[in-house]
């Protein structure tokens, strides 16, 4: 597939990229700073510029597809992941409104030429608990995409916007748009320098409500909603399957989720809930940290 990425130099982007990259697809990267990757194409553009979206979109990949001498290829697909990443970056209303205008300008480039297969990152913040001011418990266990989504914050709220913006450009349009909540995204080199800190004090993973998503497994997910049609508008969590402390389940409630409703749940199953993803999209996370950490767990 010729796709066009939004963001892939940033921490999660470049390892989704590479995953493109290895099942053959053609990328090209559009960020305000270039992946240095002998084989993705960059453009440097602003999101935010309704104008160079729109370029971006109906530009050639690289010089090669001049020869062809047939005019620019399209898109077979928009992977949309480029943001402000967090709050305490910029300040709250930038983060917004670059968010929030910067997807729009995505999604409405994207329908605009055509293309029919648009994923965008939502966030794991959209469910109010990992920028709350104080501990905000979930309404019940394990969090799935039905749970409320009721964010103080300006990135948060800026990703609930998106969802909304994507809702309303897929009944428009008819394509396939499909969210990704992501849950908290770790490089396999964070395993060893972090992850032993998280088993001495799993205080440090309540506002990730205990969750993680490996960067190669959300490569794998990305690839799922490339390889399914069909969908309409989805949002959907991603996270690997198992908590990221080594205290199982039970031990887990029983200290940070007094009074929550909990289904019932494996000892070590996620409780930002990837089923929904398991099932239309045969989403299968291949990674644990367990299998980086030297902890007996």
């Amino acid at each position: 597939m010729r796709i066009l990425f939004t963001g892939g130099s940033g921490k999660a982007g470049r390892h989704v990229v590479n995953h493109l990259l290895a099942r053959g697809h053609r990328v090209v990267n559009v960020d305000q700073v270039p992946l240095n990757h002998p084989d993705v194409d960059n453009r440097i553009a602003d999101i935010a510029d309704a104008g160079q979206m729109f370029d971006v979109m109906a530009g050639w990949a690289g010089f090669d597809e001049l020869e062809h001498g047939t005019g620019v290829p399209s898109f077979d697909a928009v992977v949309h992941f480029a943001a402000v990443p967090r709050i305490l970056v910029t300040s709250d209303n930038e983060c917004f409104r670059v968010n929030t205008l910067g997807t729009y300008n995505v999604i409405d480039a994207a329908v605009k030429f055509g293309v029919k297969k648009i994923i965008f990152a939502s966030s794991e913040t959209t469910y109010g608990i990992c920028f709350a001011d104080g501990e905000r418990k979930p309404v019940c266990l394990p969090i799935d995409e039905d749970h409320p989504v009721v964010p103080e914050d300006s990135y948060a709220m800026s990703k609930v916007c998106n969802e909304v913006t994507a809702r309303s450009f897929q009944a428009r349009s008819g394509f396939d748009i499909y969210g990704l909540r992501l849950n908290n995204v770790i490089e396999p080199h964070e395993y060893a320098e972090n992850f032993p800190a998280f088993v001495a004090d799993p205080d440090l993973r309540r506002r990730n409500i205990f969750a993680y998503i490996d960067a190669r497994d959300l490569g794998q997910m990305v690839q799922c909603c490339l390889d399914t049609d069909g969908l309409g508008f989805e949002i959907f969590n991603v996270s690997n399957d198992d908590h990221s402390v080594a205290l199982g389940t039970s031990e887990l409630t029983a200290r940070y989720y007094e009074g929550v409703p909990v289904a019932e749940m494996g000892e070590r199953e996620t409780f930002y809930s990837n089923a929904k993803a398991k099932r239309l999209l045969g989403f299968a996370p291949e990674h644990s940290w367990r299998d980086h950490v030297g902890v007996a767990v």
